[in-house]
C-alpha cells in the first residue's frame, strides 16, 4: 500500500522491475477475468428472467445495472453493500437448509432421491466420488484455491484495504463463506427431491425456491442472488479495467498520464469489460462461459510464482518467470483444448492413471521452468 501498489502487476514491477513482464500479467488477470464477468450477468439475468422478463432484455438489463453501479460509485459501490450482500444471501442459505428438507421430508429423504436420481442417470454421477475421481477434485479443489487469491478483483480488494490487519480480520470469515458455497450445492439435490424440472440449470434454484417458498421471501432471495453477482462482478470488471490502465496503456502507450486521465480512462475500459462480458454471454452459449471461467483459472494460476515465491526468495529473475509464465500458459491451454475445454486431464504414470486438474499441471511446470531458468541466470538486480 505504501508503494501505491492495486493490482498485481503493480506489485509485479516493483518488485522485478520492466515493463513487459507486468504487462503478461496484467494481459492474463484481463483475460481470465472476462468470463468470470460474463457468468455473473447470466446470474443476474435469471434473477430478472424469473420478473417475467423475456428474451435478451433480462442480460441487457443486467449489464445496464452494472454498468451504471460501478460507473457513477467506482470500488466503494461493492464494498459499501459487500457487507448487506453476505447478510442476505446467509439468511436464503439457511433458511433453504433448514425449511426444504422439512418440507420434503427430512435430508435423508433428499439425499436418497438424489442417489436414485442419479443411479438412474448413470455414467459418472452420483452423490458420492469415485474413486478415480479423488484426484480430480482434490487438484481442482487446491488448484481453485491457489488461483483465487489471483484474480484482478481479489488482488484489487487486498491491495486497495485499509491495512493488514483488515485483510486478516476477513480472511478468518473465508472459512465460513466457503461452508456456505458447499450448502447452495445442497439445492441441486433439494430440487431433485422437490421434482423440479427446468430446461436450463441456470433456473434451479429459483424455481425450488417459487415452488416451495411464499412470494415475499423468494422476491427477497432474488435479490440476494442479484447482489451478490453484482458485488463481484463490479469488482472484477474494476479490477480489469485498473490493469489494463495502469499496467497496459500508461506504462507501453502513455507514460506521461496523469492521475486524473488515469481515473476516466479506467472508468471507460471498465465499461468495455462489462460490454465485452455482454457480447460473449449473448454470442456464445452459456456452457462455453462456465468452459473458458475455468480455463481462466488456468491461466491465473500461472502468475502464482512471480506473486507468492517474491514473498520468499529473491532468486527469481524476470526470465524464469516469464519463461516458466509461457510455459505453464500454452501448455494448459493446449491441454485444456485437448480436452475440450474441460479442466481435467488424465495423467498415466506407468500402468495407474491419475486425472489431475490442468491448471496444478501447468502450474508445475511453469514452477520448475521459472526456478530452472533463475538458477542458470543471473540474479536480479534490486528495483528502487
Amino acid at each position: 500500500k505504501a508503494k501505491d501498489h492495486i493490482t498485481a502487476a503493480d506489485y509485479v514491477q516493483g518488485e522485478y522491475g520492466g515493463k513487459w513482464f507486468p504487462a503478461a500479467v496484467a494481459l492474463t488477470g484481463i483475460i481470465a477475468t472476462m468470463p468470470y464477468i460474463a457468468l455473473q450477468l447470466v446470474g443476474m439475468q435469471v434473477v430478472i428472467k424469473g420478473l417475467g422478463v423475456t428474451g435478451e432484455l433480462p442480460l441487457i438489463v443486467a449489464f445496464v445495472i452494472l454498468a451504471l453501479y460501478t460507473y457513477t460509485s467506482g470500488l466503494r459501490a461493492p464494498a459499501m453493500i459487500a457487507f448487506v450482500k453476505d447478510i442476505m444471501i446467509y439468511i436464503v442459505v439457511i433458511a433453504a437448509i433448514w425449511l426444504i428438507p422439512v418440507k420434503l421430508g427430512g435430508y435423508g429423504h433428499v439425499f436418497d432421491a438424489a442417489d436414485q436420481y442419479f443411479q438412474a442417470k448413470g455414467g459418472a454421477t452420483g452423490i458420492l466420488l469415485k474413486p478415480t475421481q479423488f484426484t480430480a477434485y482434490a487438484s481442482l479443489a487446491l488448484g481453485s484455491a491457489l488461483a483465487a487469491f489471483m484474480y484482478p478483483h481479489t488482488m484489487t480488494a487486498v491491495l486497495s484495504s485499509s491495512s493488514a490487519a483488515t485483510v486478516r480480520k476477513n480472511a478468518i470469515f473465508l472459512p465460513a463463506y466457503t461452508l456456505l458455497l458447499g450448502l447452495i450445492a445442497l439445492l441441486g439435490y433439494m430440487a431433485i427431491a422437490a421434482g423440479v424440472h427446468v430446461k436450463s440449470a441456470s433456473d434451479v434454484v429459483p424455481a425450488l425456491f417459487t415452488t416451495l417458498f411464499p412470494s415475499w421471501f423468494v422476491g427477497f432471495a432474488a435479490a440476494a442472488i442479484a447482489i451478490s453477482a453484482l458485488v463481484p462482478a463490479a469488482i472484477m470488471s474494476i479490477g480489469a479495467a485498473n490493469l489494463f490502465t495502469r499496467n497496459l496503456w500508461r506504462p507501453l502507450v502513455s507514460p506521461d498520464m496523469t492521475s486524473q486521465a488515469e481515473a476516466s480512462t479506467a472508468k471507460i475500459v471498465s465499461l468495455a469489460v462489462k460490454f465485452g462480458a455482454l457480447v460473449f454471454i449473448v454470442v456464445l452459449p452459456t456452457q462455453y462461459a462456465i468452459d473458458l471461467q475455468l480455463l481462466g483459472g488456468v491461466w491465473i494460476l500461472q502468475i502464482f510464482p512471480a506473486i507468492v515465491f517474491s514473498l520468499y526468495t529473491r532468486r527469481l529473475n524476470t526470465p524464469g518467470l516469464f519463461l516458466g509464465w509461457l510455459a505453464g500458459i500454452v501448455t494448459g491451454t493446449g491441454l485444456a483444448i485437448a480436452q475440450g475445454l474441460k479442466p481435467v486431464f488424465a495423467l498415466h504414470v506407468g500402468e495407474a492413471t491419475y486425472p489431475l486438474y490442468i491448471g496444478l499441471i501447468a502450474l508445475v511446470l511453469n514452477i520448475v521452468v521459472t526456478f530452472v531458468v533463475s538458477m542458470v541466470t543471473p540474479k536480479r538486480a534490486a528495483v528502487v
